[in-house]
């Protein structure tokens, strides 16, 4: 009986804190559609101009904000677990890098302007080949969290030099722009590339409904076949699913990172580590951040933009730092 009552109380304060959150992220995304170099207030959008910038610019720019940071969020918490390592994410561990170099593959080899759905697959299929690697050399060299990550960081810096190496031998200004763009930045979003979030909102969803399975994973994969868990199986659905999102969120809006790393960091740290509670909350958290880190991206400068990986990079490399500070001991 008492567990049954403590089990309601923790179900309820979970509600309470998710509908919190909810409600703060739809305050951030109002200010984030009312503030920029325009002011607009519902008053004005009876303006041609202002209605026209709500919903052709800021509004399909939020919602890649919310999409992005959320796919990001829910990666990382999944990847922590899969790992076995909370200093796991996919910008740390490369697979954001191998999405980008493939997508610059593809623009720099094929010069007859490859279709939007020809960059996204690019995408999948890089972060799905890098995730399979990470996955591969953490499960059968058993590394450990100082190695692995050394690994990552070697495979992010082989992918920027292989993008480096093909903006230097290309007088392309498309090439030149997508550099910018591939650090960060959905200044660009437009309504047709939302088709990249309708397929990205099941996956999160999926994702999200996974918790229980990650919760039985976190305490062994032996206990979580006697507990009923098909381990190789969830695995690999793990794997193509974070594959899936990531390479989507890179194809959306370029290489946004630390956001996989610091949501679900933060959020085992306040409220524990059962992921059918951090996984939904990593999600609106996760869109949270990115909203925020985009209204600095757009505002901090009077006469440019900042890309929105530099901002996220800023607040998420100091949090990242004091991470490996804490766990200096880990072997």
């Amino acid at each position: 009986m008492e567990f049954n009552r403590l089990q309601h109380y923790k179900q309820l304060k979970w509600r309470r804190t998710f509908i919190m959150a909810a409600f703060l992220l739809l305050i951030i995304s109002l200010a984030y559609l009312a503030i920029g170099e325009v002011l607009i207030t519902p008053f004005s959008l009876s303006e041609p101009l202002h209605y026209m910038l709500l919903t052709e610019l800021r509004l399909p720019r939020l919602l890649a904000a919310i999409a992005i940071g959320s796919a990001l969020a829910v990666s990382g918490a999944s990847l922590q677990v899969l790992l076995g390592n909370a200093l796991a994410e996919p910008g740390v561990l490369g697979i954001s890098g191998g999405a980008s170099l493939a997508m610059v593959a593809v623009l720099f080899l094929l010069p007859f302007a490859p279709s939007p759905e020809l960059y996204m697959f690019a995408a999948v299929l890089g972060s799905l080949v890098f995730t399979l690697l990470i996955v591969t050399l953490a499960q059968t060299m058993r590394l450990s969290t100082p190695r692995l990550l050394l690994v990552g960081v070697a495979l992010g810096i082989l992918s920027s030099a292989g993008v480096t190496w093909a903006f230097y031998f290309s007088d392309d200004m498309s090439l030149r722009i997508l550099m910018y763009w591939l650090m960060g930045s959905i200044g660009g979003t437009s309504w047709q590339q939302h088709g990249l979030t309708l397929v990205m909102i099941p996956i999160v969803i999926w994702l999200c409904r996974q918790g229980s399975k990650l919760d039985k994973l976190m305490i062994g994969e032996v206990h979580a076949k006697q507990l009923g868990v098909d381990v190789a199986k969830l695995r690999w659905q793990l794997i193509f699913a974070v594959s899936l999102l990531v390479g989507m969120s890179v194809a959306l809006g370029g290489i946004i990172s630390f956001v996989g790393l610091v949501v679900p960091h933060l959020l085992r740290l306040a409220f524990g580590c059962e992921n059918r509670y951090i996984l939904p909350m990593s999600v609106l958290a996760g869109a949270g951040l990115l909203v925020f880190s985009d209204i600095v991206a757009r505002i901090a400068l009077t006469s440019a933009e900042l890309p929105l990986g530099v901002v996220t990079t800023t607040l998420g490399a100091p949090i990242f730092i004091w991470m490996l500070l804490k766990n200096h001991d880990l072997r």
